[in-house]
């Protein structure tokens, strides 16, 4: 007799686990290159910060700081502190128009002459910047080109044309140094007697010329015209120029 077979219960299959999802990592935020800065706004910070508080006071790491940038990024535009000055000073010559220039070469050097005071009587920072060196605006060097072929028009040699100009220039920039410093002692009277105050009766003996004339001294320098001091200077570098050749 055929045995009987016992059927087995069906198992219950476990249930299949899935894997747990892979955290995606966070990306990583792409490093380029610094945003992109403004020029004309770059040297207008430069500017500002010249005018308002002098020329120590600019650096490269200041004015990107002052744009919300890095000094690094400044560095895409300019090599160093000395280019941004260069920067800063262009375009102050062009910006205001050339005089009419007489055509006697005597009377053109001292025209130009007395403009190059007035436009830096108008920006007087831009004598912080020139005090550095040998930096200047390239826009300005019509008015170094027009005094040296003035003075080889009056008859100097091209080494004393260059002497020429170095003298005028001198007695440009020490005047207008001198008046800055007249004007922030004017502003801020000092606690001390300066010159002339400091000369008193008691230098008579040693000091007879000024002790005369002290109280009038600032009275004769009040009467002081620019154009006539620098036309004293050209006469008298064409006369000691002319009579020695």
């Amino acid at each position: 007799m055929a045995g009987t077979e016992k059927k087995q219960a069906p198992t219950e299959q476990a249930p299949i686990k899935k894997a747990p999802a892979k955290k995606q990592a966070p990306s990583k935020r792409s490093v380029g290159r610094p945003r992109r800065l403004d020029p004309d706004a770059m040297v207008a910070t430069a500017r500002r910060i010249i005018e308002e508080e002098g020329v120590d006071a600019l650096s490269m790491r200041r004015v990107a700081k002052e744009l919300g940038s890095t000094p690094m990024a400044l560095y895409h535009y300019v090599q160093d502190k000395d280019e941004l000055l260069m920067l800063t000073l262009s375009g102050t010559a062009a910006a205001l128009p050339r005089p009419e220039l007489p055509e006697d070469p005597r009377e053109r050097l001292l025209a130009v002459a007395v403009h190059m005071h007035g436009i830096l009587a108008r920006l007087p920072w831009v004598l912080d910047v020139l005090a550095l060196g040998e930096l200047t605006d390239r826009n300005a060097l019509w008015m170094v080109e027009e005094i040296i072929d003035s003075a080889l028009a009056c008859g100097l040699s091209p080494a004393q044309a260059v002497r020429a100009y170095r003298t005028i220039w001198s007695y440009v920039y020490g005047d207008l140094v001198f008046r800055r410093a007249a004007e922030r002692r004017a502003q801020t009277p000092p606690g001390r007697r300066f010159f002339p105050e400091m000369v008193t009766e008691e230098d008579a003996a040693t000091l007879p010329r000024l002790a005369a004339i002290k109280d009038e001294w600032r009275a004769y320098a009040a009467d002081y015209e620019v154009a006539d001091e620098l036309d004293a200077i050209v006469r008298g570098l064409i006369e000691r120029a002319t009579a020695t050749s």
